[in-house]
């Protein structure tokens, strides 16, 4: 009976190491996933603040609240299992997916350079003074947060689409939740900074006050290299993707120039060839992200939003 128990301890041990070892592959591969979900993760995170601007000072972090619900909403009640269906059954339609989806990157990422270059304004409020009601700005956020949630899965679940069914849809809920918090988190802490440093300006200590004059000060230019950033990003990551889409559709012209380009920087630095190698790559990426948007934007330019002025 002894020897039964110490058998049963040791089958329960190496349970347990075999858990402890998913745990760790689940973590690790949550990790790689949502690392390449990090350029829709910066745009995400530079778009949201632009909704609650202009409202009362404690409406900001319920707003916020309220867009990260319906956030989570997207990503665990609709998106997960439709990506889940989705690379069970129909696993080729992820790449065409992904590559629609860095379109869709693109062509924002290039709408915001051609509003910048323009003059347009590319705010997601109306006119000063009439701005819509919460409801409406709730709305607004959380059907943008889709399609940026949307590519968030897709691209995270092309990093573990050779995990298990199981592992999959728990990677991608991990994934789901950690994002969601760390992007409304931030945001949440970016829309009240210069309420801090209102609140830091008036201290009776010339060095607070100083420094929450300076936060006060500091935060509009906070936001647009935010901006700046996250534009970059979206060129970037939808570049990538339509990069390296169209090398596993087998159009393999483009991703065979851009991988010689980088291994030929890579190989002439050095000591620096895996920096410079994969800054030349990002570059390139973007250059495709920026190209292919431009001409999307061309195109809705001549089509969609035409017609829209003309009515």
């Amino acid at each position: 009976m002894a020897g039964g128990l110490v058998a049963l301890l040791d089958d329960v041990a190496v349970l347990a190491r075999a858990a402890a070892a998913s745990i760790d592959d689940i973590g690790m591969a949550a990790g790689r996933a949502s690392a390449k979900a990090a350029g829709v993760v910066v745009d995400d995170a530079a778009v949201t603040p632009q909704y609650v601007r202009g409202l009362a000072a404690e409406r900001e972090i319920p707003i916020v609240r309220r867009i990260a619900l319906g956030s989570l909403r997207n990503k665990l009640l609709i998106l997960l299992p439709v990506v889940l269906l989705l690379s069970q059954f129909l696993p080729w339609l992820l790449t065409p997916i992904l590559m629609i989806g860095g379109c869709y990157l693109a062509y924002e990422g290039a709408e915001k350079v051609w509003a910048k270059v323009a003059g347009h304004s590319d705010d997601h409020t109306t006119d000063e003074g009439a701005l819509p009601d919460e409801d409406t700005i709730v709305s607004g956020a959380v059907r943008t947060d889709f399609i940026l949630s949307a590519e968030i899965m897709v691209i995270s679940l092309n990093e573990v689409v050779d995990q298990g069914f199981w592992a999959r849809a728990i990677i991608l809920a991990v994934v789901a939740v950690l994002i969601t918090i760390a992007v409304y988190g931030f945001v949440g802490l970016l829309v009240k900074m210069d309420d801090v440093g209102l609140k830091l300006a008036e201290r009776p200590s010339a060095g607070v006050a100083r420094f929450g004059r300076g936060l006060v000060t500091a935060m509009p230019k906070v936001l647009t290299a935010l901006t700046i950033v996250g534009t970059a990003a979206m060129l970037w990551v939808g570049g990538h993707i339509l990069l390296v889409g169209s090398e596993e559709l087998g159009l393999h012209a483009v991703y065979d120039v851009v991988h010689h380009l980088e291994e030929a920087a890579a190989d002439a630095t050095g000591a620096l060839g895996g920096v410079v190698g994969w800054s030349v790559n990002t570059l390139a990426s973007a250059l495709i992200g920026l190209a292919v948007g431009a001409l999307i934007v061309l195109v809705m330019n001549l089509t969609v939003h035409r017609g829209k002025s003309a009515h």
